[in-house]
């Protein structure tokens, strides 16, 4: 099954995204976004910048390894999950690439 993004609405009326694989785990979470264009807008770049290993940015956060997902202005359009492994994070990092290109789209917040 392959992977997709879902867009939804936060509780303060602001939109995000979550990139899921094809098992349903979610690999990639948005900041929020105060338009549903402007998080549109994010799943683009996020598709766009996603095959691109420079844009991964490799963190250890203090729980453990994290990566970030950047475009090409410095800017994070994403954010993993803390890893239990550098080995693990990087595996999230090659399943943002294979899935992100042509991850289609579920909008939980068309009526």
């Amino acid at each position: 099954m392959a992977g997709k993004f879902v867009l939804s609405k936060a509780s303060n009326g602001q939109f995000r995204f979550a990139l899921k694989a094809g098992n349903g785990e979610t690999i990639l979470t948005s900041e929020l976004y105060t338009t549903k264009a402007a998080c549109e807008n994010g799943i683009a770049s996020v598709r766009k910048n996603a095959p691109e290993d420079a844009r991964y940015e490799r963190k250890a956060a203090k729980n453990g390894p994290m990566f970030n997902l950047k475009a090409t202005n410095g800017q994070v359009i994403g954010t993993s999950e803390v890893y239990s492994s550098e080995k693990a994070r990087d595996n999230g990092i090659e399943s943002v690439k294979k899935n992100a290109p042509d991850a289609k789209l579920d909008d939980t917040t068309a009526a």
